[in-house]
């Protein structure tokens, strides 16, 4: 029976490693060392906590002669700033720099809830300026209350340019805004019982709510602040705000919510919405759903929808829709370590095809990757290793638009059927993510060309992380326990093996190749086979599943 009681035991490495890699971008040696022995709820409760991000804001280098700096500061109007499309992706480099600097729930949660409010970056979400606020707001309430998100979020100036609701008024409405958010954000279609119903709701509740959400406005100034967040919002035109009253239809027992014609009344009229939609035992299971399948798995049976998604589903109806009390029961319990159950391995663990960000964020994380510091060299991290080859090369090759997702709906591994996160790989994304790895060997960008301004030392991974590193057999056992989800058998280890010891040369060939460069220092023929091997293991197809 599937069950959320709490995991008896204490996390083992094979336990820690699962956790870490489902809860954080942030994967280490360090890190497992700490969990391993620890029980799951306090190495989960460990991760709701995250200090001020190591970057305040984002910064950009250019132009070299008279960079723009800390731009997110400027008081010219966003449109009129130079290198728009750059900034955006500044901000993407600051929120990932920032996410690498701390082992935390926080930026795992902050991407969920992009998967569940997506905006394009590039794709209609305006000037760089309303990007940056936007993933503050999501980074703000990570921790935060799902129906608070629900009702701010449209006074979010690039949510309001993405989906059209700045443009939305009485006498001209726009219902893009009001149709995603019950199909995407919210409550979720259903399964269609008849014309324009989709069981959870119908075209007359989208009809509805765009009048509910009419008059708001982008304010392209920013002058007006959250007073929770403090971050810029929108604002309301009450001349342009349909004060009729809005009836709903029996989706919403036929609730009416009174027209009102002052901007306090406005606001009413979206909090009685909001309230309205999020009353519906439907929008609680939405969204537990969308955090099985983020955190657990794609797909699932009669029996977890019965016994984990809505007695998780009452969890966040009880909390008033705060987020962690769901996560933090989710991820301590039986069930997510496939512990409820006689088969431990039939499940849950390595079941998740890995997002070419988990990828790029496990593999410099695990190998400590020295890439260019953005408080002291801004212009290498920023320019040429993040936004020159991470954003414009390696993500796009690996299949992703990063906070840029290619329908309003987000990106398919999140919601398209059947495939979901299968959908990371086809024949025109697997170069890209293996590219990755010899790119960051090499110091070069493989993908096309060019200096990428950051190395991967694997003689310093193995001299520094690896106890038995003079042990081919050992050396590799250890290394596949950093890297994959489950142990390797013998028949991998051997084939791993090839790659430091010539075929018909004995096990003690690497012994004394290891043993030769501690003494020497003389690391050529370490290094060309540890480089072979480490693009070997990263490649396998254990290293993509988490």
């Amino acid at each position: 029976m599937a069950s959320l009681n709490p995991l008896g035991s204490n996390l083992d490495l094979r336990k820690a490693k699962h956790l870490i890699r489902r809860a954080t971008f942030k994967f280490t040696k360090e890190q497992l060392d700490t969990f391993v022995g620890m029980s799951a709820t306090n190495a989960v409760n460990s991760l709701t906590t995250a200090a001020a991000n190591t970057l305040a804001e984002p910064y950009d280098p250019l132009p070299i002669e008279s960079p723009d700096g800390y731009w997110t500061l400027s008081t010219e109007l966003p449109n009129s700033l130079d290198g728009q499309a750059r900034k955006r992706a500044q901000v993407t480099a600051w929120w990932w720099h920032n996410a690498m600097q701390q082992t935390t729930l926080k930026h795992k949660l902050s991407f969920f809830l992009h998967t569940c409010f997506p905006v394009g970056k590039d794709d209609g979400v305006g000037a760089p300026t309303y990007f940056y606020d936007h993933i503050n707001f999501l980074d703000f309430y990570a921790f935060g209350n799902l129906k608070t998100i629900a009702k701010k979020i449209t006074l979010d100036n690039g949510m309001l340019d993405y989906l059209d609701n700045t443009q939305n008024n009485k006498n001209n409405p726009n219902e893009n805004y009001a149709r995603e958010y019950l199909e995407l954000h919210t409550i979720l279609k259903g399964k269609q019982i008849g014309p324009n119903n989709y069981t959870n709701y119908t075209e007359l509740d989208i009809q509805q709510a765009a009048k509910v959400f009419s008059g708001f406005k982008k304010l392209a100034d920013r002058s007006m602040i959250d007073p929770d967040t403090n971050i810029p919002m929108g604002y309301i035109n009450i001349d342009q705000h349909d004060t009729s009253d809005k009836t709903f239809s029996s989706a919403f027992g036929n609730q009416i919510i009174i027209g009102r014609d002052t901007e306090l009344g406005a606001f009413e009229e979206l909090d009685d919405f909001v309230e309205m939609v999020f009353a519906q035992p439907e929008t609680a299971k939405a969204y537990c759903r969308k955090l099985y399948r983020y955190f657990v798995k794609s797909d699932w049976t009669e029996e977890i929808e019965t016994d984990i998604i809505e007695p998780l589903a009452q969890i966040l109806i009880a909390n008033e829709y705060e987020i962690l009390p769901v996560v933090t029961t989710l991820l301590s319990s039986e069930h997510f370590y496939d512990a409820d159950d006689s088969d431990a391995t039939d499940n849950i663990i390595g079941s998740i095809i890995k997002s070419p960000l988990q990828i790029l964020s496990e593999v410099c994380a695990m190998f400590e990757l020295e890439y260019p510091d953005p408080s002291t060299n801004a212009l290498l991290y920023y320019r040429n290793f993040f936004h020159n080859f991470i954003h414009n090369r390696y993500f796009p090759a690996s299949g992703i638009e990063f906070y840029n997702p290619d329908s309003v709906a987000g990106y398919p591994a999140y919601y398209q059927e059947p495939g979901f996160d299968r959908n990371w790989f086809s024949s025109n994304t697997l170069i890209g993510r293996y590219k990755l790895i010899e790119s960051l060997i090499e110091g070069k960008n493989t993908i096309t060309s060019g200096d990428i301004y950051a190395q991967l030392d694997t003689v310093a991974f193995v001299k520094n992380k690896i106890a038995n590193a003079s042990d081919p057999n050992l050396l590799i056992s250890e290394i596949a326990d950093l890297l994959y989800p489950e142990s390797i058998d013998t028949d991998r280890t051997n084939y791993f093996k090839s790659f430091l010891v010539d075929e018909g040369f004995p096990d003690y060939y690497w012994t004394g190749v290891w043993s030769q460069y501690l003494n020497t220092n003389e690391d050529v023929t370490v290094r060309t086979r540890l480089n072979a091997l480490i693009i070997a293991m990263v490649n396998a197809a254990e290293f993509q599943l988490m």
